[in-house]
């Protein structure tokens, strides 16, 4: 059963609710999306507000995907530059798929759909993206058609003695 995937959605309790579920459930499933596992809704809730503003202000946008039942599923931010020599990249943050979709291929569907979706905004040549090093995150990002262009030893603490790299990762849309 493939998802089905919208760009900017109407941002309704639901929708709001289900992201928020979904990016503790992620969290607390081990996803490396800044958050380290226990947490509970309220430490998300302030970042998803962040994203949630970002978008109304025409800062970013959002790609969602749903299954056959209409169940949220997967989701990601595209988020455009502000620095005028760095307006023709975007970020792509918050990259999840709920756990219970796992292992499906459901996160290269939302890489591929979330390219999609930026091939349309103007004068966008490339989605750039960073992921916490070490749970084999760029092999994955790397079979999307991304290339490691960038590498920071340890500039992402996990833990007191915990840290890993910080890379990043681009994707040219041209």
């Amino acid at each position: 059963m493939p998802l089905t995937f919208t760009l900017d959605p109407a941002v309704t309790p639901a929708l709001r609710d289900g992201i928020l579920d979904m990016w503790t459930d992620v969290s607390n499933a081990g996803g490396a999306i800044g958050f380290v596992p226990p947490v509970d809704r309220e430490a998300v809730r302030p970042e998803l507000l962040r994203q949630l503003t970002a978008m109304a202000e025409g800062r970013s946008r959002l790609v969602v995907g749903h299954d056959e039942e209409g169940r949220l599923a997967a989701s990601a931010f595209l988020t455009f530059n502000t620095h005028r020599l760095m307006t023709h990249w975007v970020w792509i943050y918050t990259v999840m798929v709920h756990p219970r979709y796992q292992g499906r291929g459901f996160g290269r569907e939302l890489m591929a759909a979330a390219a999609d979706a930026a091939r349309t905004f103007d004068g966008i040549d490339a989605i750039r993206l960073s992921c916490r090093g070490g749970l084999g995150l760029e092999s994955f990002y790397a079979s999307c058609g991304y290339k490691e262009v960038g590498r920071v030893p340890d500039a992402i603490r996990v833990a007191p003695d915990d840290h890993r790299d910080d890379v990043t990762m681009l994707l040219t849309l041209r």
